[in-house]
């Protein structure tokens, strides 16, 4: 509590003061979460799609069916894939699509596979010229969360489909 002459002394020193007018108003940040969550999104397919390099040529036998294993993981991963013990959660599908935007649809699957902790996948390649289809592993074989890969096995595909495991 103020003693009562502590009180006088403070009204003799504010004798003749204007009370100040507050007439400005701070709104407060309006942050716009959906516009974050876009951008971290093209961000993060930005990010995948800078391991898809063109020129990159990775030693796979094209002869027989496509396979890939990466450095230091079980080879069994792979006889599973060509058995079909992994079931794919997400297929994408990447007829009729040209080079550049099959590029992008591969960074956004694994990207969706990644958030959604999904561990095995389908792509659909096709026939057709078989550009896709000889890309297609040249891409994916550069990408870190990429464990394996296998031609797929007839129903899930066969030889116009890869399966891929990833490291979520």
């Amino acid at each position: 509590m103020l003693k009562e002459e502590d009180i006088a002394l403070f009204r003799e020193q504010t004798k003749g003061s204007k009370k100040i007018k507050q007439d400005t108003f701070t709104p407060p940040r309006n942050i716009n979460l959906s516009k974050k969550i876009e951008i971290k999104d093209i961000r993060e397919k930005e990010d995948t799609l800078f391991f898809f390099s063109d020129e990159y040529e990775p030693l796979l036998e094209e002869e027989s069916a496509v396979k890939y294993l990466r450095e230091n993981e079980d080879s069994y991963l792979l006889k599973q894939l060509r058995r079909g013990d992994f079931t794919p959660e997400l297929f994408l599908d990447l007829h009729g699509l040209t080079r550049e935007q099959a590029k992008l649809e591969l960074a956004s699957l694994i990207q969706a596979c990644l958030k959604e902790h999904i561990f095995c996948a389908s792509i659909m390649t096709g026939y057709g010229t078989y550009t896709l289809k000889k890309q297609i592993p040249r891409w994916l074989v550069q990408h870190p969360k990429i464990r394996a890969l296998h031609q797929a096995p007839k129903e899930w595909g066969g030889n116009a489909a890869i399966l891929i495991l990833l490291d979520v």
